[in-house]
């Protein structure tokens, strides 16, 4: 079975690493074949195939290969909202109010929800245990919908 995923351009370099380590890396603990040419060719058994693709995802979302890595526990899951839709301007304010200033909210949230958070391109993406995405992402949604930090930072405490 092959499956073929799309990632931008400036995160194949990441993708396959140094002298392709990353890349070997993927292929060995999935135990499947990566192939990166216009878009991500992978070949293996289907399960295989989807460890990889969301390995590759998020790589290509923004994550580091080692965080990316952590898919490989099936606790572990990738989250990614896409904010394609909106304007410009909006997804400015969107990024600026999950980031916070100096990467304090992002890193707030990832603490309280023991997740990785990554802001790249016209996505918000989020690996986590999968109850710890669900708790994470609706604390960006109530962000997206304009709740105050404070307001989100209780939201997060009463959750716990």
């Amino acid at each position: 079975m092959m499956k073929i995923v799309r990632i931008p351009e400036q995160r194949k370099g990441v993708l396959i690493g140094k002298n392709g380590s990353v890349k070997r890396e993927i292929e060995k603990k999935t135990r499947t074949s990566v192939s990166v040419n216009n878009g991500i060719e992978i070949e293996g058994e289907a399960l295989d195939i989807m460890k990889a693709e969301e390995i590759v995802t998020a790589i290509g979302r923004g994550f580091s290969p080692e965080r990316a890595m952590k898919l490989m526990d099936e606790d572990y899951r990738l989250c990614v909202i896409n904010l394609g839709g909106e304007g410009e301007k909006k997804i400015k304010r969107i990024f600026s109010r999950i980031i916070g200033r100096e990467g304090k909210c992002r890193r707030r949230i990832e603490m309280g929800t023991k997740t990785d958070i990554c802001v790249y391109g016209k996505t918000i993406s989020i690996i986590g245990r999968w109850d710890s995405v669900e708790k994470a992402g609706g604390a960006i949604e109530l962000l997206m919908k304009g709740k105050t930090h404070a307001y989100v930072y209780r939201c997060m405490e009463e959750n716990k």
